[in-house]
C-alpha cells in the first residue's frame, strides 16, 4: 500500500501537501472569519518554506523532505552529539565515526575543517596510531601529487592522483550522483573508476579520467552469452576519456561472491552500459570465463594492453587465499608479463548490499593485504616496475598517508566521496529509497542530488584531503609522499607500550624470494607450494 502512495504522492511530500492543504482551508476559514490572521500567517510562512526547499540546490535533503528535512539540520544546531542517536543512529550499526563524516562535509563545503579543545580520539586506547612530526619541517610547493602508471610495455602512461573515486557502478549510484562525480573529478584532474557496471551515457557526460573497471560480467565488452568481446572492448578502451583498464578480480565487501541485478532492476540505460538486455537478469559471475590459472590472468592483461594500443591495465583484488597471490607473483616471474598496477580492496570495504557474512568475515583486511602485495613485488625485484593503489574505508589525509607508508602509491575511496555528495548513511542503499538521491534510480528522488552542486563538493574534498596530506608531510620534515615509511607511524599496542609499524608489520628485503634467505610469516607457508599454472594448492 505505501510503495503505491508513493508512485503517486511520495510519502516524503506528505508534510509538505498536508501543510498546503490546511493552509488552504485556514485561508477560507479567515474570509468568513473563522479562523485567526496569525495562525494563517504561520502556515503562508511553513508553505512559503517547503516551496523552497524544493527549488534549493544545496541539500538534497531538503528537495526529497521538504519541511521534514528542516528537523535534521535543528537537531543538528541543537546539540551535535544528538546526531549520533536521531540521524546517525548507535554506533554499532554505522561504519563511519560522527568525526569522520564531519570531516569529509566541511571539506566539501568548503568550510573549517578546524575544532576546538584538542584531539577527540582516546591516545591511550590500544591500536591508536599518529605520524612522527619533524622539529625541521619541510616545504612542499604544491598539494597536486601524482604517480606515473606505466610499465615498459605501456605507451600510454597515466600520471594519476594520489586520491582518487572508488570504484562504484552506474546502477549502484544514480545518474545524478555518476555525473556529479565525474564533473568533480574532471574539474579537480584526479580519476574516477567507473565500477563494473561499465560506462554509461552519464560516466562521458562532463568527460572526466575513466578507469574501466572489467569484471566478470565483462559488461561494455560481452557477448551474448556473457563471454569477453574483444571487438566490443576495444571500442570503449580507445576512448580518450578512458585512462586505465582495471580487471576486478574480487571487491572487499563481498569477495568471491558474485552478484545478480534483477531483471526489474535492469533499466535501458542500465542495460545499454552494460550491453545486456532490458528487464532481464543481469549477471556477473564469481570466476572469471577468460582464464583459469594464473598464466591465463596475465595472458589476458597483455590482450588488453594491446587492445587498447598501450594503456596501463592492472587488476583489482582482495586477497584470499594466499597461495593464489604468490601463484599469480610467480607466473609474472616466470612469463615475463607485468601487470601496469594492482589494487588491493581491504575486506573492510562495502558495497550496496551484501550477505554479512562476507561483509564482516571474508577476505584479508587492507593494512594485510596491501603489505602482503608489495612485500611479494619487492621480494621479486618488481616493485620498481609495477604501481600499487589501495582502498579500503580511507577518508582522510592520515588515512592516506599511513596507506602509502604500508606500500601503496595511490589510494582509492568510495565512501569519502560519497559524503561528499550528501550520503548520510541511511543505510537504505539497496532499497531505491536514498533519501540524498546518491544510490537510487528513482527519477523523482535522485532529481534532489544537484550535479553542479555536489561535483564542486568532490572537487573540494579531493582539494583539501590532499592540501592537509601536504601539510602533514611538511610537520613530518618529509619533501615527497615517496618518503613515507612505516616507521613514520607510531601505534599504542598496550596501556604501557608503543611501537613503530615497523616493528609490527613484517618486511621483505629486496630480493630475497629469489635466493635462499629463510623466509617467514605466510611466504613460510605458502611461497614454495605456489604454483604460476593453478590457482590451487598441490595435493596432499
Amino acid at each position: 500500500m505505501l510503495n503505491w502512495i508513493d508512485q503517486r504522492v511520495p510519502v516524503r511530500y506528505i508534510a509538505f501537501f498536508s501543510i498546503v492543504a490546511l493552509w488552504v482551508i485556514s485561508a477560507l476559514q479567515l474570509v468568513v472569519g473563522q479562523a485567526s490572521f496569525l495562525w494563517v500567517f504561520c502556515l503562508t510562512g511553513l508553505v512559503a518554506l517547503g516551496v523552497y526547499d524544493l527549488q534549493q540546490s544545496k541539500h538534497a535533503i531538503l528537495r526529497n523532505y521538504p519541511i521534514l528535512g528542516h528537523l535534521r539540520f535543528v537537531l543538528e544546531f541543537i546539540r551535535p552529539e544528538l546526531r549520533q542517536y536521531f540521524i546517525e543512529g548507535d554506533g554499532d550499526a554505522v561504519p563511519f565515526s560522527r568525526s569522520q563524516r564531519s570531516l569529509v562535509y566541511a571539506r566539501a563545503k568548503g568550510e573549517s575543517d578546524k575544532r576546538p579543545f584538542g584531539t577527540q580520539m582516546d591516545v591511550h586506547a590500544t591500536g591508536y596510531e599518529w605520524l612522527t612530526h619533524s622539529i625541521s619541517p619541510s616545504v612542499i610547493a604544491s598539494h597536486d601529487f601524482r604517480v606515473k602508471v606505466g610499465g615498459a610495455l605501456c605507451t600510454q602512461p597515466y600520471d594519476i592522483s594520489l586520491f582518487n573515486v572508488s570504484a562504484m557502478s552506474f546502477g549502484a549510484l544514480s545518474a545524478n550522483a555518476i555525473m556529479a562525480l565525474n564533473l568533480g573529478a574532471k574539474q579537480g584532474g584526479f580519476a574516477h573508476d567507473t565500477g563494473e557496471g561499465s560506462i554509461s551515457r552519464y560516466h562521458r557526460e562532463h568527460g572526466g579520467d575513466l578507469i574501466w573497471e572489467i569484471g566478470s560480467g565483462y559488461f561494455g565488452c560481452r557477448n551474448d552469452d556473457g563471454t569477453f568481446n574483444a571487438e566490443r572492448f576495444q571500442k570503449n578502451a580507445l576512448a580518450p576519456q578512458v585512462k586505465m583498464i582495471e580487471i576486478k578480480l574480487s571487491q572487499g565487501a563481498k569477495p568471491g561472491h558474485g552478484g545478480v541485478l534483477p531483471g526489474p532492476k535492469v533499466t535501458p540505460e542500465i542495460a545499454e552500459a552494460r550491453g545486456v538486455s532490458v528487464g532481464v537478469d543481469c549477471v556477473s559471475p564469481a570466476a572469471h570465463s577468460s582464464f583459469s590459472t594464473p598464466t591465463e590472468l596475465l595472458q589476458f592483461v597483455q590482450s588488453l594492453r594491446a587492445l587498447s594500443e598501450g594503456k596501463p591495465v592492472g587488476f583489482k583484488l582482495c586477497i584470499g587465499h594466499p597461495w593464489e597471490w604468490f601463484g599469480i607473483a610467480k607466473a609474472m616471474q616466470s612469463t615475463g608479463i607485468l601487470p601496469d598496477f594492482i589494487v588491493v580492496d581491504g575486506a573492510e570495504g562495502g558495497t550496496g548490499a551484501a550477505p554479512v557474512e562476507f561483509t564482516d568475515h571474508m577476505g584479508m583486511p587492507m593494512l594485510e593485504g596491501l603489505r602482503l602485495v608489495h612485500n611479494t613485488l619487492v621480494g621479486l625485484n618488481l616493485r620498481q616496475h609495477i604501481r600499487i593503489g589501495a582502498s579500503g574505508k580511507i577518508i582522510s589525509a592520515f588515512d592516506v598517508m599511513r596507506t602509502l607508508a604500508l606500500g601503496a602509491d595511490w589510494c582509492n575511496s568510495a565512501r569519502g566521496f560519497m559524503f561528499a555528495l550528501g550520503c548520510i548513511q541511511a543505510q537504505t542503499c539497496h532499497t531505491g529509497n536514498c533519501p540524498t538521491g546518491v544510490t537510487t534510480q528513482d527519477p523523482k528522488r535522485q532529481i534532489a542530488l544537484v550535479v553542479p552542486t555536489k561535483a564542486e563538493r568532490v572537487r573540494n574534498f579531493h582539494r583539501q584531503t590532499l592540501e592537509s596530506l601536504k601539510e602533514m608531510l611538511q610537520a613530518t620534515g618529509l619533501s615527497s609522499p615517496a618518503d613515507l615509511r612505516l616507521q613514520h607511524i607510531m601505534r599504542r599496542v598496550s596501556e604501557h607500550e608503543v611501537q613503530p609499524l615497523s616493528d609490527l608489520m613484517p618486511s621483505i628485503g629486496n630480493g630475497e624470494l629469489l635466493n635462499d634467505t629463510p623466509l617467514q610469516g605466510l611466504f613460510d607457508k605458502y611461497w614454495t607450494l605456489a604454483k604460476g599454472d593453478s590457482f590451487r594448492l598441490p595435493a596432499g
